[in-house]
């Protein structure tokens, strides 16, 4: 038997592997370029290029003469400039998307796996039309065809590109505290659609893409009230329901068992880690706060993927650490409430092939730490969470701005931490919490409404 000691040491080697980069390759995820240190100083050039390419060749292949070649189980497409693709004839037969293997209104497969063996055999194959196009050797014969682009965008052996366009994964705009001269902002007219009318769900498209790129982004000239806050959150996606409740109003008068519901200043946290799945978005509006008499209560925005680069840059051990120990976190103020995930996950979460997708950085949550652990690696994290937080209070890093009723905050709770200034006099503040899954659908949704480019059938599924 395997020791959990000896799995928990060749994970450590797996993840060292991939993020000595920093978070370029978390962001990036370029997965044909093997990591390296210098990597992190290309973050935006490389991402957006790897980007364009991947969207070039899904819409428009430049392909120069590609030929074939093939044995008995595999499928070799020549690109015409140096390349080629192998590709397995079981992966060709799984990936058919003829209307009896793939539904063309809910996109998704109608074939199960029982047809798909290693014996899988072709009887012709043929390049015509920008496709590829194979008579399988079945019983009766079964014929698919696939679009170049398509095979370039989903070749393995080697890969071509990566799948981020896609995926919709744009590159993300990192920002520290330069970013009070120009927020991220939309009105409040521009989404609804009684203001706006057709073009309101390209106004929650570009809403919903300036939340993507930056982690937050502001809503101008929403009217004071929590029922009209409640109908734009609505806008993005559906409310999810927590113990605070769905849709809530509250000031500081501790009604839940939380420091969010007192008048104390609270440092740069993420929401819910104590959740499996944390909130996706937190929405806050600022109803009434009347200064004078009221002082205090500015709201504090910082980009922990900023941090997290800034980390890689100045100690990739201490990123690796962040992104290897799991830390525990909890929700135990609330009567009846006893929150607490059975996997814990370390500050730092990446994806299958190493790029960044969550933070969670909340040190009033946080559990005892240790379990697991050794004597050594105790020492490592606390270096490595002093340094995060260092740079986190940083001038550099912090966003303060005071919110005031008419606008609306948005914020990637997975990427952007919030807190706040201590304050004195009544402050009413309502707001939501949103899923990611939730939002990130609506967004996906929407660019897939308004984009002229390629067929449902092969930009679904990814």
């Amino acid at each position: 038997m395997i020791s959990p000691r000896a799995i928990a040491a060749t994970s450590r080697a797996r993840l060292r592997d991939a993020v000595y980069a920093g978070p370029v390759r978390r962001l990036v995820g370029n997965t044909n370029v093997k990591p390296s240190l210098a990597a992190s100083a290309r973050l935006r050039t490389i991402h957006g290029n790897s980007a364009q390419r991947a969207q070039q060749v899904a819409q428009s292949p430049h392909l120069t003469s590609p030929q074939l070649s093939q044995t008995d189980s595999q499928v070799v497409v020549h690109w015409g400039d140096g390349r080629s693709s192998t590709f397995d004839n079981q992966f060709l037969f799984d990936h058919c998307r003829c209307p009896s293997c793939f539904h063309p209104k809910t996109l998704q497969r109608l074939k199960t796996l029982g047809p798909v063996n290693p014996d899988m055999r072709i009887n012709s194959i043929e390049l015509k039309n920008d496709a590829l196009h194979i008579t399988w050797g079945t019983t009766p014969a079964h014929q698919s065809t696939f679009p170049l682009g398509f095979l370039q965008q989903a070749s393995y052996d080697p890969p071509l590109l990566n799948r981020d366009q896609l995926l919709d994964r744009t590159p993300l705009k990192l920002w520290g505290s330069s970013i009070a001269e120009n927020p991220p902002t939309v009105t409040y007219d521009s989404v609804m659609p009684e203001k706006t009318g057709a073009d309101a769900e390209k106004g929650v498209m570009k809403w919903l893409e300036k939340v993507h790129d930056y982690g937050f982004c502001f809503v101008t000239g929403v009217p004071t009230s929590a029922t009209a806050t409640e109908e734009l959150i609505r806008r993005m996606a559906f409310i999810r329901e927590t113990h605070y409740g769905g849709f809530w109003a509250f000031t500081a008068d501790m009604s839940k068992g939380d420091l969010a519901y007192s008048n104390e200043g609270l440092p740069a946290h993420t929401d819910t880690p104590y959740f499996t799945d944390p909130a996706g978005l937190q929405i806050f509006h600022c109803l009434s706060h009347p200064c004078p008499p009221g002082t205090g209560g500015e709201t504090l925005l910082v980009d922990a993927f900023y941090v997290a680069d800034q980390v890689a840059k100045r100690d990739p051990a201490a990123y690796e650490t962040l992104s290897r120990l799991a830390v525990p976190f909890h929700a135990s103020g609330n009567e009846g409430t006893m929150l607490r995930p059975p996997v814990s996950q370390p500050i730092l979460r990446h994806d299958h092939v190493g790029r960044l997708q969550q933070a969670r950085w909340n040190n009033e949550d946080r559990c005892v730490l240790g379990e697991g652990w050794t004597p050594t690696e105790i020492r490592q994290w606390y270096a490595a969470a002093r340094l995060f937080d260092d740079i986190c209070t940083s001038k550099e890093a912090e966003y303060w701005v005071k919110l005031t009723p008419g606008t609306v905050v948005v914020i990637d709770n997975w990427r952007v931490m919030h807190g706040r200034a201590a304050f004195t006099g009544q402050r009413t503040m309502c707001g939501a919490y949103v899923g990611a899954d939730d939002w990130r659908s609506r967004r996906r949704a929407l660019l897939r409404q308004f984009s002229s480019t390629g067929s449902a059938d092969w930009n679904s599924g990814w």
